[in-house]
């Protein structure tokens, strides 16, 4: 089996790219699930429901993951709860909307769980990522485990590859929107990347106009964060399995 996952697709550069590459990918690759992180698809921050179900009904995209900016989108609560394959960090607090990880078939007949996890070091306050996924492997069963971890600290996510290698097929870490070039397989049969990448302009500092993110280092006001214009690029992995366990993961660059 072969899952396609993308890091962070970062406002309308990221959407373009996302429609430019993805069908075409997919058929090129022979992917069975495609995964895109998508918390900051919408002008930088968080996802609308027109963006996912553009992706769902018309790209080809399997499903969802987010992170810190889930619910930035006003109103977005309700699709949450309405749609299965936009998923949001598991280890949110009790009685937030939507679920943190979905269990879906893909074409071979190959039951995956898809699991998104969030880092607590330097993030918002969520409950333990590590003690939450070994809670929902214990309650759920599947041919297969992807788990998205969203985490500031690399240290945190590198932890989460080890801690969980030989029980998930692959942990891809996302939200640094810097690419990383650690992608293995652990001992276990685990793929991991510490971080996949942002899909979004690079012309910038992690998705955003130079200018703006050099203005609130350098002064007492804080600019608004806009969204870059130039050096669009698509990072993704593909990750190849054989059984429960990957055999393989690459690094995928496409550019406009």
């Amino acid at each position: 089996m072969k899952i396609l996952a993308l890091g962070d697709v970062v406002g309308e550069p990221g959407r373009r790219l996302v429609e430019e590459f993805v069908p075409a990918l997919r058929r090129e690759t022979g992917a069975d699930l495609v995964v895109v992180n998508g918390e900051n698809a919408a002008h930088g921050h968080g996802i609308s429901e027109g963006i996912a179900k553009e992706w769902f009904d018309k790209v080809g995209v399997d499903v969802i993951t987010t992170g810190n900016h889930s619910f930035d989108v006003k109103g977005i609560e309700s699709f949450y709860r309405q749609e299965p394959r936009l998923i949001r960090p598991a280890n949110f607090p009790p009685g937030t909307p939507g679920q943190g990880w979905i269990k879906l078939h893909t074409p071979s007949g190959a039951e995956v769980l898809v699991i998104n996890l969030m880092g607590r070091v330097h993030m918002s306050p969520c409950e333990c990522p590590f003690r939450c996924v070994d809670a929902l492997l214990q309650k759920e069963r599947a041919d297969l485990v992807i788990v998205d971890m969203h985490a500031e600290a690399t240290s945190e996510a590198q932890a989460m590859g080890w801690h969980l290698d030989g029980r998930a097929a692959a942990v891809l870490g996302t939200h640094t929107h810097v690419p990383t070039l650690d992608a293995k397989v652990l001992p276990g049969g685990t793929a991991y990347v510490t971080d996949i990448g942002m899909t979004g302009p690079y012309d910038g500092v992690i998705g955003m106009k130079k200018e703006c993110s050099l203005g609130r280092f350098l002064n007492v006001q804080r600019p608004r964060y806009e969204v870059a214009q130039g050096d669009f690029q698509l990072h993704a992995v593909l990750v190849t399995t054989d059984g429960r366990k990957a055999t393989s993961i690459e690094r995928i660059l496409r550019t406009l």
